[in-house]
């Protein structure tokens, strides 16, 4: 193939995360190729390298529709089974003594039964668990399923006690019903995870992938998806875009070579293929327009592993700007002004807190420091925060005065010398941080984020380290994710980097409170 492929055409915001696969299927290829428009299923002229036409499929797989009704099905008959059972314990054991519950038949509360199956159905599927990607990935359904019936369970007593439905519905028998169906949703879906793990019904749920080219970003997300039990794809091989006497090529052990760009057609039928992921976008638009083509016609998946954006995944967003396919990152958690007003009033509130319990603390420890070296307890400096703005950050000081005259700005390594002897205590155990309550009360910083860094020292790792400046979205941390897992001072900035992107893209206000609580428990690196 002495053409290259290229993707130029399709007029996609190049804005990608890598190994993020893009369908072109489901958003639409729209492209010019040379000799007039190619949109949908028209396909541009064939040159004489062109993939042939596909020969007839013999064969048919199981669809998977059937294990997802089945999941459906069996969630609503544990949900039903769950009242039933919630109703038994309520009203016919000694617990009917407790509350001003008379006597209720099962009979009235057949419409509570049924209504609360379906609705819980209606929620589950909210929570997106009802899809073929999601039936093997258990640990995700289990946690789904856990929000799911907890939300349910308060919106259902919410409903019946707001509308003053009859016969009034039993505050015990709610509490009952939510916890025995959480109970048997989870060892029910547990039993049914082992059941479409065998014959053909794993199969059937799993996609017979094939890669067109190879790079390392194939190589990453083959790598990835085989060390996950719960992937739903089933990769079979790769078709080679370049001859087999390119470089970089995996092994034949490690992944079958199908054939050739030019047996694309026939590759698809003989491994009965479910999807194919491109990952070669080197060369002419008409050729991957054709590609895409090709598995439109053949009922096939087409996406593409673009390679020039590797953060912020989670974050990417299809729109559609005057008929263009556009794609970017537009969506990360703190871009919500929601989720940044409940981040603000927990800082304003848990920094106003911690100021007051941490006063006697400041001072005690001030004290200390001007015993054992005279001169200002407090030690401000330079840091870089939110959007790249500078700001004066507060410390109690740690460090003999003028610790950096001759060596300039460095950080702290285990045993320097240039520590206090009461420096290295409250270094160990965060102390000398705890006068930044003030900065998150400015709103300066925030009680959990990315560590802010000294400007001298930033100008340097912007240029070294990959994607350092994306951190600097969020305001910085008193604490954050890096610091929890050890990654803080002197160690690999490349992990710590990782770390903050990724409380980024996975921010929460669960995961903030779990960051609080690790900060307590781990001190890894702090000195």
């Amino acid at each position: 193939m002495g053409q290259e492929l290229g993707f130029n055409s399709l007029r996609l915001k190049t804005v990608f995360p890598a190994n993020r696969a893009i369908n072109l299927n489901r958003i639409g290829v729209n492209a010019r190729a040379a000799n007039g428009e190619v949109t949908g299923a028209r396909v541009a002229q064939r040159d004489d390298k062109a993939p042939a036409p596909a020969p007839t499929p013999t064969t048919r797989r199981v669809s998977h529709h059937r294990w997802v009704f089945g999941a459906v099905l069996g969630d609503l008959m544990t949900a039903v089974v769950g009242a039933v059972l919630a109703y038994m314990i309520r009203f016919q054991t000694s617990l009917i003594s407790y509350g001003v519950f008379g006597d209720h038949t099962l009979g009235q509360y057949l419409g509570y039964i049924a209504f609360g199956g379906i609705t819980l159905v209606c929620v589950l599927a909210w929570q997106g668990i009802y899809n073929r990607g999601a039936l093997l990935r258990s640990r995700w359904v289990a946690s789904r399923i856990t929000t799911g019936v907890l939300i349910w369970s308060a919106g259902f007593l919410a409903i019946t006690l707001v509308f003053k439905i009859q016969p009034p519905i039993s505050r015990i028998f709610m509490v009952l019903n939510g916890a025995g169906t959480l109970v048997l949703l989870l060892v029910w879906r547990r039993v049914y995870d082992r059941y479409l793990r065998t014959g053909s019904r794993i199969a059937a749920l799993r996609q017979r992938t094939i890669f067109v080219g190879w790079n390392e970003d194939a190589a990453h997300f083959s790598r990835s998806l085989k060390k996950d039990d719960s992937a739903v794809f089933d990769i079979v091989g790769w078709v080679d875009t370049a001859g087999a006497e390119n470089s970089g090529h995996p092994s034949a052990g490690e992944m079958p070579r199908l054939g050739d760009l030019g047996e694309i057609s026939r590759i698809l039928v003989e491994q009965r293929a479910d999807m194919v992921v491109l990952s070669d976008l080197n060369g002419p638009r008409d050729r991957i327009v054709e590609l895409a083509n090709l598995c439109e016609r053949e009922l096939v998946s087409f996406k593409v592993i673009p390679s020039c954006f590797r953060i912020f995944v989670s974050g990417l967003h299809l729109e559609t700007v005057a008929g263009t396919p556009m794609l970017g990152v537009d969506r990360l958690p703190l871009d919500s002004t929601f989720n940044v007003i409940i981040k603000r009033a927990i800082d304003m509130i848990g920094g106003t807190i911690g100021l007051i319990l941490a006063a006697p603390v400041i001072a005690f420890f001030s004290a200390m420091v001007w015993a054992e070296s005279r001169g200002s307890v407090f030690y401000r400096q330079r840091r870089t925060g939110i959007n790249g703005e500078n700001f004066e950050i507060i410390k109690i000081r740690s460090m003999k005065l003028n610790a950096e005259a001759g060596t300039g700005a460095k950080w702290c390594v285990q045993n320097d010398p240039r520590r206090l002897r009461v420096g290295a205590f409250m270094r160990k155990w965060n102390i000398d941080e705890l006068p930044q309550f003030w900065n998150v009360i400015k709103g300066e910083m925030s009680l959990v984020g990315p560590r802010p860094e000294r400007p001298e020292l930033i100008q340097n790792f912007k240029h070294e380290i990959p994607h350092y400046q994306a951190r600097h979205n969020a305001k910085p941390g008193m604490t954050g994710w890096a610091q929890v897992r050890g990654w803080r001072g002197d160690t690999d900035l490349g992990e710590r980097i990782k770390c903050d992107l990724w409380y980024l893209e996975n921010w929460s206000l669960a995961l903030d409170l779990q960051i609080m609580l690790l900060t307590f428990l781990r001190r890894e690196n702090a000195y």
